[in-house]
């Protein structure tokens, strides 16, 4: 086993891989990122030189959203989107570190409740406006500029009215989105959270599925609409021809996070106990079925088989989890913060003519 405790404040945390997990990060030659809202972390996970787990973290309120590109990270937070860039040339180290994250740009929106976030074939900014029920992206001027709304809410509302909260791209452009209800009344979404779950076509504004449970992180992978159907712990894919869930997999707790490489998915899990939003769903009859716990951390699902090969428990402070990126083609990733005065000191310099 691979484990590390980390101090968050007075608390602890423990991060535990089982044993293949560092060695399938370095075959796949990938690094990952998760945030806990609950703790305001951002994780980022990678190998040490001794092959060991790298665990990296740092604190910003309420992170939620996870974007990565090959120098890029994109991370919503309480009332603010930022824009991380990687400092370092290729070849170049800090530290040990061979990618360091700099918070480069930073819009400031209000508190949205900003879940998913992604770019589209034009690097535009897309992301999940919970609070008002649509897409949207940055503005230079205003909180956002609004995008798309499903088509049952019937005008933008600081109202959570449906719980929107997934995104997946198509082509380079917004596909399909996933919300917990088709409410349109204030907070309607938490009286429908054992089937009122939806995944919507963004072009046609059409339901192509109802009837999930609190279904959040659509990704299109290999051909296939993926989908975790949070409220009963399945991973699984949408058969748009039949308009039905396909699960694939179970895993022992509410889902939210989902990223692929390879033939891989990376599930991210949280606690349900003790969290009313969470209580009362089918997955509670599941883990009772597999005499299982629900747990936090991330597993690794093989799409060829659906089963579990790797994993990363994490048992502490932190039970809930919300997003997970896969950053690829790095080994040992880090970040600056805020909260310590090193960010003052790295000065990055465009090229000169």
């Amino acid at each position: 086993m691979n484990s590390s405790e980390l101090p968050t404040g007075t608390a602890q945390i423990e991060l535990m891989g089982s044993r293949q997990f560092p060695d399938w990060l370095a075959e796949q030659s990938v690094s990952l990122a998760f945030t806990t809202y609950q703790t305001g972390k951002l994780f980022l996970i990678g190998l040490q030189p001794n092959g060991r787990l790298s665990i990296f973290e740092r604190t910003f309120n309420r992170a939620m959203g996870l974007y990565a590109t090959a120098d890029s990270l994109y991370m919503s937070s309480l009332f603010q989107l930022w824009r991380f860039e990687n400092a370092l040339e290729p070849g170049q180290l800090h530290d040990g570190y061979d990618r360091l994250y700099v918070p480069q740009l930073g819009y400031t929106t209000g508190d949205l409740d900003i879940h998913d976030i992604v770019l589209d074939d034009a690097q535009k900014i897309i992301f999940v406006n919970t609070l008002f029920g649509c897409l949207a992206t940055v503005s230079e001027r205003y909180s956002f500029e609004p995008v798309w709304k499903p088509p049952f809410i019937s005008r933008l509302a600081a109202e959570d009215r449906c719980h929107l909260n997934g995104l997946a791209v198509v082509d380079g452009k917004p596909g399909f989105v996933t919300s917990v209800s088709a409410t349109d009344v204030a907070d309607g979404w938490r009286d429908r959270r054992k089937s009122g779950g939806c995944v919507i076509d963004v072009a046609s504004s059409e339901v192509v599925l109802s009837g999930l449970s609190m279904p959040h992180s659509p990704r299109f992978y290999q051909g296939k609409l993926w989908v975790l159907n949070s409220g009963t712990g399945y991973f699984g894919y949408v058969d748009l021809q039949a308009s039905k869930f396909v699960p694939v997999t179970f895993c022992p707790g509410y889902l939210r996070g989902l990223a692929f490489v390879g033939n891989f998915a990376v599930v991210g899990l949280s606690k349900a106990r003790g969290n009313k939003t969470f209580s009362g769903l089918a997955l509670d009859d599941n883990l009772a079925a597999a005499d299982a716990e629900a747990r936090c951390g991330l597993q690794v699902i093989d799409l060829r088989t659906g089963d579990v090969v790797h994993w990363l428990r994490i048992d502490g402070v932190i039970e809930e989890l919300y997003d997970v990126a896969v950053i690829p083609g790095v080994r040992r990733p880090m970040a600056l913060g805020f909260k310590t005065d090193e960010i003052r000191r790295v000065i990055t310099v465009a090229p000169t003519l």
